[in-house]
């Protein structure tokens, strides 16, 4: 960490260089306005104290040089009695705050201290933001796609149209989004769109002067306001009325709103991405959402596939929501059984990554000796994977699949797939093959091999698999059996 100290008082900055005792940080000091600039120009500052008369050099604003050089240096004034409104001045322009002299060394290093803390915590932040956009985004061409236009797109102004199933991850791509811009220093303020009572829409939003409104007692800045320089999320934007519509249309074509019930117009730099799960083209043919808007909204389009679209990242996610739910629950959980990892994998989750940390939560809840179970996730999950177990090949030994898959060591970097080794029997022949094949073949396999046992006979083949006939209807759909008498 670099760290400038400018001051006119060389036995100050002489007294800091003797008394420091803050590691990890390279001190430059300087004491005459002429050698300032010079030395800003060759050395990227992290953290700068500098005294008011250092503030304007040759008619250049130090503060706002130093933020241009770099964005996320703070700045700190020095200053007394006499020159206190220079520094006011200079917090108006981007300096974090001002430090009454005389100041002690203590005071100095307990200020770096608190700035290292910061930088370790967003690191740590960035960090796991980076691993769970690589969990949320998944290896798979089409969602290297998205990343690659994200950070395209993510240093422009323009306006972002996020779409995908409710739960997906639309909130956390639009942050990312956010993060990656130019704005990241600034507010990333989220709203559901539907949440909002329709008659609170426009206030919630916009704002309200004062009286506009039955129990309006005060005026009210809305969420755009709150959103200025940074970006505003509308989520849900496809359940906004025709009237609140209009307003933001309006927003996008001039940068300006109105409060409820003022006519003065405030400008307001604030970036739009918009988030639905409805079909926006088929509202717009219906009249139910402006066809302006849209085009205005859609200038970059990302659509997020389903999770059970991209069921690789399924593994990372599981440890990320255990990480992040644990400790709330008292929990240290150490592992995960493999029967509970392999329904995990196989469940279609209709609600998305959203109801995947659902189902975490509620594991780590029922829980017990750090050990995650079959039994601790949700019926419904727990059924998926019975029907999907009765429908694997028996693996060499005395066991079913089920046990044995039991025995199998848990490896949270693997995915499902693994559980299942090279030892699977053919169901034709019983003997070992050496053949690796995917649990949708082996099934596909497992219900043919059924079927010909039970010569068609559906029922038996429910009974035998341990399956209802709807299951086994949807899996001959799923795994594309033809039978006698069916078209394809």
């Amino acid at each position: 960490m670099n760290i400038l100290i400018a001051d006119l008082d060389k036995g100050f900055t002489k007294e800091i260089e003797q008394a420091w005792t803050v590691p990890d940080v390279e001190l430059f000091f300087c004491n005459s306005e002429d050698n300032l600039m010079p030395l800003v120009k060759k050395t990227p500052v992290d953290l700068a104290f500098i005294e008011v008369p250092f503030l304007t050099i040759d008619n250049m604003d130090m503060v706002s040089f130093l933020k241009e050089k770099n964005p996320g240096t703070e700045i700190f004034v020095l200053c007394d009695s006499k020159n206190w409104p220079g520094a006011t001045s200079a917090i108006n322009r981007g300096a974090n705050s001002f430090i009454m002299k005389p100041v002690s060394v203590t005071q100095m290093e307990e200020t770096v201290k608190k700035f290292q803390a910061q930088q370790q915590n967003k690191s740590t932040h960035q960090l796991m933001e980076s691993q769970v956009l690589n969990s949320l985004l998944g290896d798979t061409p089409e969602m290297r796609k998205i990343l690659k236009t994200v950070q395209k797109i993510a240093p422009t102004t323009s306006t972002v149209l996020i779409t995908g199933e409710s739960g997906s991850g639309k909130e956390f791509l639009a942050n990312v989004v956010h993060r990656y811009s130019k704005r990241k220093d600034a507010p990333f303020v989220a709203v559901n769109c539907g949440a909002i009572p329709e008659n609170l829409v426009e206030s919630e939003l916009f704002g309200a002067k004062k009286g506009s409104y039955t129990g309006s007692t005060a005026d009210k800045k809305g969420l755009f306001e709150s959103a200025n320089g940074g970006t505003l999320f509308l989520d849900e934007v496809g359940e906004l009325s025709p009237a609140t519509q209009v307003k933001l249309l309006r927003f996008l074509q001039s940068r300006e709103i109105r409060r409820v019930g003022e006519t003065e117009a405030r400008y307001l730099d604030v970036r739009i991405i918009a988030a639905t799960n409805r079909d926006l083209q088929a509202a717009m043919l219906q009249g139910k959402f402006r066809e302006d808007l849209y085009y205005r909204l859609n200038t970059f389009h990302l659509h997020l596939p389903a999770l059970r679209e991209r069921r690789a990242v399924i593994p990372t996610l599981v440890r990320y929501f255990i990480l992040k739910n644990k400790e709330a629950h008292g929990k240290d959980i150490v592992d995960l059984e493999p029967q509970a990892q392999y329904a995990l994998s196989k469940y279609p989750y209709p609600g998305n990554i959203r109801e995947l940390e659902n189902i975490i939560e509620h594991a780590i809840v029922l829980s017990e000796n750090g050990i995650i179970r079959l039994e601790d996730l949700p019926e419904n999950v727990q059924e998926e994977a019975k029907e999907k177990t009765m429908a694997i090949p028996h693996i060499k030994g005395s066991g079913t699949a089920a046990e044995e898959t039991a025995k199998v060591e848990y490896a949270p970097a693997e995915t499902t797939a693994s559980l299942v080794s090279s030892s699977i029997v053919s169901p034709a022949t019983d003997e070992p093959s050496d053949e690796i094949l995917s649990l949708d073949e082996m099934e596909r396999r497992h219900i043919l091999h059924a079927l010909s046992l039970c010569k068609g006979n559906r029922s038996e083949v429910c009974k035998k698999l341990g399956i209802s006939r709807a299951t086994l209807w949807r899996k001959l759909k799923e795994l594309k059996i033809q039978m006698d008498g069916e078209e394809e």
